[in-house]
């Protein structure tokens, strides 16, 4: 695998893992805080910790890749797996 593919494919599993990882610490809406900022989503977070939130996708993502990173030089292949059915 080379240095490029292996960054791109860090990369996709560090955003699509984003999206996941983002509503993690969110405890309550502007609305239920009763505190609405004039022109946002009455259900818009109160408050984020991005700090926390990539903290954690960047640990998520580390051990995802590191793992698809293992299978791939393992030489482990789907046509392995047990499947019922004719061959």
């Amino acid at each position: 695998m080379s240095l490029f593919f292996g960054f791109a494919v860090y990369f996709m599993i560090w955003w699509i893992g984003l999206f996941a990882v983002l509503p993690f610490g969110i405890k309550r809406s502007q609305e239920e805080a009763g505190d609405v900022v004039p022109g946002s989503e009455p259900g818009a977070p109160e408050s984020v910790n991005f700090k926390k939130v990539l903290v954690i996708n960047t640990i998520l993502a580390t051990v995802l890749f590191a793992t698809y990173y293992w299978l791939r030089q393992s030489g482990f292949s789907l046509t392995e797996l047990p499947f019922p059915g004719p061959r």
